[in-house]
């Protein structure tokens, strides 16, 4: 059962919220969608910063917002992480006692864990004016995790940073993801940012809930649509690392029962979770099976969906859904020429043949 409740309608300007959701109790949900659409409104909420009108907020079955029971916990005792887009260290004091400022109780042990997490032991004694934008942010979120939250709110934590600060950053998010065990509700705007991180991901649209739930079945969702064009439609596959190929520098991911992917080699362990992302433009169909062809990964399936997309009077293209195994689907983009000469419909049997498979996360803890 999810420990993590949030209802609440409030309005804000012009824009109405009706918020209602149920989050997982650890793992990383990411809150998707445009400018404006509310997804800060919602952390600011949990943290006690905007306060609704009604409403239910729980975690981890502490109440910190009830509007029946006239509930409302002020926000310094709702014990809530909470890190900004910007760092908001303070200049005068060194890192280590920013990040040991609002801790109550020192925990040696826990601090020697987030600082080797974060790879905070070298800035310990330099001031934020000594650091780069990607070590402030280290910072912020070793400060917000040191004060044992309940939850970590991040607000859009990489925007402020340029493409090498974002590189240098991610991978400590990674292992945020899999090393602490609270949830972390993550603001982005940022589609890679929420493809290596999320298990969980929400879309808000005008202060509503479009979609939620795990990350593989919302990327398959019609709410999706607008951040993809057709042409850039993808699957993802949560999958699990069950053979290196050490020849040739592969390895494979088991996606379901007999149904297997072959991609670069991974440094991780046998049976550890991978995260794969197949274009549909990486995927092609045939009727028969291939033979003695370069591609080697061929899969069988059924058609179970066909769709076409027209852009202007010239060109259709046509979005094949593929069922590999029970719950397991791949899309396909094909040209409405190939639809028609190789007479596609839903019930047929196909192979499919994939020309690039991308791994977008795993689960792997990497070391410094």
């Amino acid at each position: 059962m999810s420990h993590l409740t949030i209802q609440y309608q409030q309005r804000l300007g012009e824009l109405d919220f009706d918020i209602d959701l149920q989050l997982p109790e650890k793992g990383i949900t990411a809150v998707f969608g445009r400018s404006g659409a509310g997804k800060t409104s919602l952390i600011n909420v949990i943290a006690g910063l905007s306060k609704p009108s009604s409403g239910l907020i729980q975690i981890n079955n502490a109440t910190l917002y009830d509007s029946e029971r006239k509930v409302d916990i002020p926000t310094f005792k709702r014990n809530v992480g909470y890190v900004f887009q910007d760092a908001r260290l303070f200049p005068h004091y060194k890192v280590k006692r920013n990040l040991t400022y609002g801790v109550k109780v020192h925990d040696e042990q826990h601090f020697e864990q987030i600082t080797d997490l974060l790879a905070l032991k070298p800035l310990l004694e330099r001031y934020p004016n000594q650091l780069s934008g990607g070590e402030k942010q280290r910072v912020a979120i070793g400060r917000a995790l040191l004060s044992k939250p309940d939850i970590l709110l991040m607000d859009e934590p990489l925007a402020s940073l340029d493409l090498p600060r974002k590189r240098e950053v991610m991978p400590f998010l990674e292992q945020l993801a899999l090393q602490v065990e609270i949830p972390i509700v993550y603001v982005s705007h940022s589609l890679n940012e929420v493809l290596r991180l999320a298990d969980h991901l929400v879309i808000i649209e005008k202060g509503k809930v479009a979609i939620a739930g795990p990350i593989e079945q919302v990327w398959a969702s019609k709410a999706m649509r607008p951040w993809q064009s057709f042409s850039e439609q993808s699957t993802l596959f949560e999958g699990k690392l069950i053979r290196h190929n050490e020849e040739y520098a592969l390895s494979q991911i088991e996606l379901a029962k007999n149904i297997t992917l072959w991609v670069q080699k991974i440094d991780g362990d046998i049976d550890s979770s991978v995260r794969l992302q197949v274009r549909a433009n990486d995927v092609s169909l045939m009727l028969e099976e291939p033979k003695q062809t370069s591609i080697r990964n061929i899969l069988k399936g059924t058609i179970s969906q066909i769709e076409t997309q027209s852009h202007g009077h010239e060109r259709q293209s046509v979005s094949v859904q593929i069922e590999l195994a029970d719950s397991c689907h791949l899309n396909a983009t094909v040209t409405a020429w190939a639809k028609d000469e190789l007479q596609l419909t839903p019930g047929m049997s196909v192979y499919v043949q994939i020309k690039g498979v991308s791994v977008t996360q795993k689960d792997i803890v990497l070391s410094h």
